[in-house]
């Protein structure tokens, strides 16, 4: 458990955990961008609204103490449970930083295997790691970290430079687009190696831990690093790219606003400079001409940055781009890059964000398809791009004072972030599609959340998203408070004339009850904005043109003052309050919460017919496990009035204290209609109880059901199946068979066995040409002589040759058991013909349960 309480020291408040305050006290307030610190050898103050470049200056998350049921929970488990959980499953990446060092240094050790961005989620959860050393003093945790960045630090060339596979020389040998889509040499492939990226997420956590223990081994390794990218990138280095300046912006954005936090900690301007040269040299002196995530809109290498109108690309790229504009204008004073964010804004909320705030529904880039295009089955809404959202959001918000941003952030955050780590802490989804069918594996291979996943850059955001919550709760000018997001908590905010102690009372988001105790040092005058969401106040439920409510909304929020009704004036979204504020003054703001039937433009094609429910700010979604089976098979051909819809909150279980939701439907029962209730609960507490079917848009007719009585399919899947050898105890029925394995070890179903331990091949022939969206190969592994493969791959007919396939850029030929190891082509691909070449462990034979291709519509 968390225990903390705020201490003064030289007139400011600090959050110490108890057992810490006899030792020392820690001066460190981070939240996002914003610091203000004294410690160490350096000394940083808290910047001025003018000096700090936004104008709002936000309320560090460690000087808000949450004392409520919603984030307080989330927060003890991040302690207990996620970040020690999430160090667990980084252990091979500090073991391939390790065998870096000992690669330098000369000591005889395993070469590490290649891998572009596995050390990014180290430093990641490093990075949220630091921040739970805010709130509770832990020596354990704290050894471990310092363990940790001496490994990374020896793995770091006297140069500066930091990145395993070219400092070992292991890229050379991948065979993923030449070098592992490393390079042949360091910078050789910027576009796609993602050794700026790593550094990006590397410098976030230096930051952090430096500012959470003064400790700076680690921020000098960032530093020293930061020196040889800009020497190599903008000057020129003899030792890289003979010598010419590299001046090449990275494939995946992170750098941009990690130079930014850089710059704010140390006050060096090279490193604002840096990130600036990045965000103007994009789309000007590298522009791809490939396809898929060889493409210029891919990383928004399309035009330059500032030119740039919609959201086009991967999800991810975009979100860390255009939150890095935000910092770089800000910081130095231009508002070049405002036109273009606030374009892309307007893109993103009127034709591209899913109802639950999600981000880059289409899968072969990870990213943005054209206008309207938003499915539900097929979304993608990668975890980390609704994370990029909440930031971007944010740091809109800071810059302009309006609400609508943080109604967009909080939709991302409550709903598709949210969903993206169930509520133990143990278990993530980095796919948030909007609707499952209990069957079909949609979060790469498995059916619902995973353990972890190589490429592990989702639940590594999580860990060092949630600490951070309540650094969102308030901002403020000289005289100005903002009250943006709710929850009970305490806190106190320092204006020009005097602090102000707030102390928040809310069970929000279930709850539109807030309740504030305003205690000003003195009696003073100054103007308190508390957020009135646009499900509150407009006929929708998120800002934007995409989704408008069934039935019109009574603007019925209302403000009181000590007991007492008054008129509070609404300024972009806020309802505000000036007035001489005394200690003791109690502020009521009712928002009422009722549920609410929501339908999409006509222009989204995967959502006609159909309707979604949401309360208050959260998206509600049917589970099957609440609903006796397929939740599909359910429609709301009504809107009831308000007495005919039950809400009830769960009192114990996983679920405890959510609010669940009760409505009128009708039921498809083979070939009967009949009247039924559809029970549906948050959608982002759906997947803690099993692996089950969900829907968020259900039909409003019996057409639009789209249901079978027995929903088994019949028939074999492909046209025909070969294989190079079969073992008389396996069945190439294995391979075409509908039925998807529990495990492993499944004897419940047939499996395909190889019939020696030599290499092997199987060619699937499809019923017509097809254009592949992913393939997945479950094994067959008995833990005895049926092993899983050492290697694969796919290749595909291309007139009379097999062709090897290229796979996605973050893609690798896994050999997991018990789940669907999936990948994705580099770039589109129509075929009729793939072929899948094994290589089995020496001894050992192979064997799967199922080859599951998806393809997309031609």
């Amino acid at each position: 458990m968390i225990h903390t309480k705020p201490v003064k020291l030289n007139n400011k408040f600090f959050n110490v955990s108890d057992m810490s305050i006899s030792n020392h006290y820690r001066c460190i307030l981070i939240v996002f961008v914003f610091f203000s610190c004294s410690s160490g050898d350096r000394d940083i103050g808290r910047p001025s609204p003018d000096e700090q470049g936004y104008g709002l200056t936000p309320q560090p998350f460690d000087k808000v103490i949450l004392e409520d049921k919603f984030w307080k929970p989330r927060l003890e488990t991040q302690v207990e449970t996620l970040v020690p959980f999430a160090l667990d499953k980084t252990l091979p990446a500090q073991t391939a930083l390790k065998q870096a060092g000992n690669f330098i240094a000369g000591i005889d050790d395993d070469l590490p295997k290649p891998h572009r961005f596995q050390s990014s989620d180290l430093y990641k959860v490093m990075e949220g790691a630091a921040y739970l050393l805010l709130y509770e003093e832990n020596e354990e945790l704290e050894n471990r970290m310092d363990k940790i960045i001496d490994i990374i630090a020896n793995a770091q060339r006297e140069d500066g430079y930091l990145y395993v596979a070219h400092i070992t020389g292991v890229a050379k040998d991948h065979d993923h687009w030449g070098g592992g889509g490393m390079g042949d040499t360091p910078y050789s492939f910027v576009f796609h190696s993602h050794e700026l990226y790593n550094m990006g997420h590397m410098y976030e956590g230096a930051i952090a831990y430096y500012r959470a223990t003064g400790k700076d081994k680690w921020l000098k390794v960032a530093e020293k690093n930061a020196r040889h990218i800009n020497k190599v990138f903008f000057e020129g280095d003899p030792d890289y790219n003979d010598g010419e300046p590299v001046n090449q912006a990275p494939g995946h954005q992170e750098l941009e606003l990690a130079l930014a936090k850089l710059y704010r900690l140390t006050g060096n301007k090279l490193y604002l400079e840096m990130a600036k040269k990045f965000l103007d040299i994009r789309g000007v002196t590298f522009v791809p001409e490939g396809e898929g995530v060889l493409s210029a809109i891919y990383a928004q290498q399309h035009q330059p940055v500032a030119q740039q109108k919609k959201a086009v690309g991967h999800a991810v790229r975009a979100m860390y781009l255009y939150s890095g504009m935000a910092d770089v204008g800000a910081l130095s004073g231009t508002d070049e890059y405002n036109a273009a964010l606030e374009s892309i804004w307007h893109d993103l909320v009127d034709t591209k964000i899913s109802i639950t705030g999600g981000l880059g529904a289409v899968h072969g880039i990870e990213g943005f398809g054209p206008a309207y295009v938003l499915p539900n089955k097929e979304a993608y809404n990668e975890t980390c791009a609704a994370v990029g959202n909440v930031f971007f959001n944010f740091r809109m918000f800071l810059m302009t004072g309006d609400a609508k941003y943080m109604d967009v952030a909080e939709v991302s955050l409550l709903n598709n972030a949210l969903a993206g780590v169930n509520i133990e802490g143990n278990k993530f989804f980095y796919v948030n599609p909007l609707e499952a069918d209990g069957t079909t594996p949609f979060n790469h291979g498995r059916n619902g959340r995973s353990p972890w996943f190589n490429t592990a850059c989702c639940p590594s955001n999580i860990a060092r998203l949630i600490p951070q919550i309540s650094g969102m709760m308030y901002s403020y000018t000289k005289n100005e408070i903002y009250v943006s997001f709710y929850g009970s908590n305490s806190t106190g905010i320092p204006l020009a004339d005097g602090e102000v102690a707030i102390k928040q009372e809310s069970n929000y988001p279930f709850n539109g009850e807030v309740k504030l105790k305003i205690t000003p040092e003195k009696n003073q005058y100054f103007k308190l904005k508390m957020r009135i969401p646009t499900w509150a106040r407009t006929d929708r439920f998120v800002p934007g043109k995409l989704y408008k409510f069934v039935s019109e909304i009574k603007e019925e929020w209302s403000v009181r003052v000590n007991g007492q009704p008054v008129e509070a004036i609404l300024e972009d979204g806020f309802a505000a309050i000036s007035r001489n504020w005394e200690k003791g003054d109690v502020v009521a703001l009712e928002i009422p919460m009722p549920v609410r039937y929501n339908r999409t433009i006509e222009e989204v094609e995967a959502n006609r017919g159909r309707v979604a429910i949401t309360r208050g700010p959260l998206v509600y979604a049917a589970e099957g496990i609440d609903n006796n089976g397929m939740a599909q098979r359910f429609f709301l051909d009504e809107t009831p009035e308000n007495e005919r819809i039950g809400e009830d909150i769960i009192r114990e279980g996983i679920l405890r204290d959510v609010v669940v939701i009760s409505l009128p439907a009708r039921e498809v029962k083979s070939n009967d209609v009949t009247e039924g209730n559809l029970q549906l609960i948050p959608y982002y507490a759906w997947n803690n109880r099993e692996d089950g079917s969900m829907i968020i848009w259900l039909p409003d007719s019996e057409a639009g059901v789209q249901f079978s009585a027995n929903n088994t399919a019949r028939g074999g899947k492909y046209k025909k199946v070969s294989a190079s050898s079969t073992h008389k105890m396996g069945s190439l029925n294995a391979i075409a068979d509908p039925r998807r394995p529990a495990s492993s070890i499944d004897r419940t179903i047939h499996s395909w066995i190889a019939e020696n331990d030599q290499p092997q091949w199987i060619s699937i022939e499809l019923k017509e040409i097809q254009k592949i969206r992913s393939i997945g190969l479950y094994w067959f592994d008995d833990n005895r002589r049926v092993k899983v493969p050492k290697s694969w791959k796919i290749q595909y007919l291309k007139g009379d040759e097999w062709v090897d396939m290229d796979i996605y850029v973050t893609d690798h030929y896994s050999t997991d058991k018990d789940e669907y190891n999936v990948v994705h082509p580099g770039s589109e691909l129509k075929v009729r013909k793939i072929r899948i070449n094994i290589d089995p462990q020496p001894k050992s034979l192979v064997g799967l349960l199922d080859v599951d291709l998806e393809f997309e519509n031609l």
